[in-house]
């Protein structure tokens, strides 16, 4: 299918790693132009190197606010437009109830919730003009819970509000928007909390399980080419909607 979205300039917020990656070595296959925006500029430069340099990256920490309206004002001074931005960063930090603080509490909105919101604002001019898209990366987590994670409970659920309270806000300008939600995908960052508990294989194997399509993860592959989808024109009259992509784990009988 031919998405159309050769040349479209789409900010992608932690595009060099995880998901994130995936969508932006998948733009780039499109001929779209990702922008990567992260905090560590020798990780946006080897994904830059990797997708063959037709792109652009930002370095920006985005729990500054300041940093945000950088990455959109650094892409419209290279590219003057912005046609489309996948808010994608984030982290599942561990922030609970019993074990978090309010200082911790609102770091983790920051590094998960705030900069969803301030990016969509500070592109919004630029998105009205080219009647852009916005997908949202959320987890299911905002619907299922998980333990130990209010934080980043809380930040999945303003990511699915956000989503469709801005399809609302922002139908008079043709902006769509999108959510997809995620469920177990094996990312650097999953690698990494997997291999941090006593028995990781064992673990592994126990989620994987209960996927109740294939008995796998979903690849950031597979993640990617919704969010391509969500972005073009081929979605013309999709709005407001949060898109699993998960095999069926949030809503399938897990036994089956």
């Amino acid at each position: 299918m031919e998405l159309q979205l050769k040349d479209k300039v789409i900010i992608v917020t932690g595009g060099a790693k995880g998901i994130g990656a995936g969508i932006t070595k998948a733009l780039a296959v499109e001929g779209a132009i990702p922008v990567i925006v992260g905090r560590n500029e020798t990780d946006n430069k080897a994904m830059l190197d990797e997708i063959g340099g037709k792109g652009f990256y930002v370095t920006a920490e985005l729990t500054k606010p300041e940093e945000c309206k950088k990455a959109v004002d650094e892409t419209v001074i290279k590219f003057n437009r912005i046609d489309g931005l996948v808010n994608n960063a984030g982290v599942n930090d561990g922030v609970g109830l019993a074990n978090g603080n309010y200082e911790s509490f609102m770091a983790s909105l920051h590094k998960n919730l705030v900069h969803y919101y301030l990016l969509a604002h500070y592109a919004l001019p630029h998105l009205i003009k080219t009647k852009g898209a916005i997908v949202n990366i959320g987890s299911k987590v905002a619907e299922t819970g998980q333990g130990n994670t209010s934080a980043y409970a809380a930040s999945n659920g303003g990511r699915n509000a956000l989503t469709r309270e801005w399809a609302v806000e922002l139908l008079s300008y043709g902006i769509r928007v999108n959510a997809v939600i995620v469920a177990e995908s094996y990312t650097p960052l999953y690698e990494k909390w997997i291999n941090s508990l006593p028995n990781p294989d064992e673990k592994l194997k126990s989620i994987t399980e209960k996927i109740p399509l294939g008995k796998r993860m979903t690849t950031s592959e597979e993640i990617a080419s919704m969010v391509l989808f969500l972005l073009s024109k081929k979605s013309s009259h999709t709005t407001g909607q949060l898109v699993h992509v998960d095999g069926g784990y949030t809503h399938l009988d897990r036994s089956i």
